[in-house]
């Protein structure tokens, strides 16, 4: 039942496949999220696709809720807030990414959806030229006066003559309501021999799984989530939107995440 003001539109198809029967898996109370607003539906329904396994919301935020929701940043998710641990993490990843262009870091780096920037930045300090986007203004302004380049925009409306070496998107599709739509800008974006890097969570992983039997797994009543991808409906996607999967690893950024490099077929 919807108890907010707002609501979310509901899919009428899988927007992995278009497959049109849906069925109902299982419910979740989001209303202690620290992003929960008593504006916004306070259950979580999630769905399967018949067709290819993709597990979703029932439906993605209208225009209201998505202003709410935004309309401030979380402490974690604020540009130069605790960076210090991240900036470790971020610097693997961009080491693996230069290591597979096989060349000194240049270029240009987009980092979709930025939160607190700990990974353009790191790209930024490695010298690769730093363009980040990201749908909260507060955080756009605050990486702005860090001097990084920063734009409120969504990826499948970013108007740039630029191509990239590296686009990032970390913990970024899981929130799209239309994840094909940033595939394909992605690739229309980045340069023939760049490379694609995304992570979310992994409902393949045995960790994952290990929660759900225990009742623990926290990204049911993920309020910001639309999708539980597993690797291999993630690799699949990839490929459907050519891309080639490089490298497989295990986030140490979250909980029971992966992290994907993919390069352009």
């Amino acid at each position: 039942m919807m108890t907010g003001m707002h609501a979310r539109i509901p899919y009428s198809r899988c927007p992995l496949c278009d497959g049109l029967e849906l069925r109902e898996l299982r419910t979740a109370d989001c209303s202690s999220h620290p992003s929960y607003k008593p504006s916004l539906p306070a259950v979580m329904r999630w769905v399967e696709c018949v067709r290819c396994a993709h597990v979703m919301t029932d439906g993605y935020f209208d225009d209201a809720a998505l202003r709410d929701l935004f309309a401030d940043a979380l402490p974690w998710q604020t540009p130069g807030h605790d960076v210090a641990p991240k900036r470790f993490t971020s610097a693997t990843i961009v080491e693996r990414l230069t290591a597979l262009r096989g060349q000194l870091p240049s270029g240009a780096w987009l980092d979709v959806g930025f939160g607190d920037g700990s990974l353009l930045t790191t790209a930024a300090e490695f010298g690769y030229e730093a363009v980040g986007l990201d749908a909260r203004a507060s955080s756009v302004e605050k990486l702005r006066a860090f001097g990084i380049e920063a734009h409120v925009a969504e990826l499948e409306t970013f108007a740039t003559d630029r191509r990239f070496a590296v686009i990032s998107m970390a913990d970024v599709l899981e929130h799209l309501p239309f994840p094909r739509r940033a595939l394909l800008r992605a690739r229309t974006l980045l340069a023939d021999d760049g490379l694609l890097f995304v992570s979310m969570p992994n409902s393949d992983s045995f960790l994952w799984k290990s929660l759900d039997e225990a009742g623990k797994n926290p990204y049911w009543a993920e309020l910001e989530h639309l999708h539980n991808f597993g690797r291999r409906r993630l690799y699949a996607l990839l490929e459907e939107h050519g891309f080639s999967p490089r490298q497989y690893a295990v986030s140490t950024r979250y909980l029971a995440c992966m992290e994907v490099i993919a390069s352009k077929r």
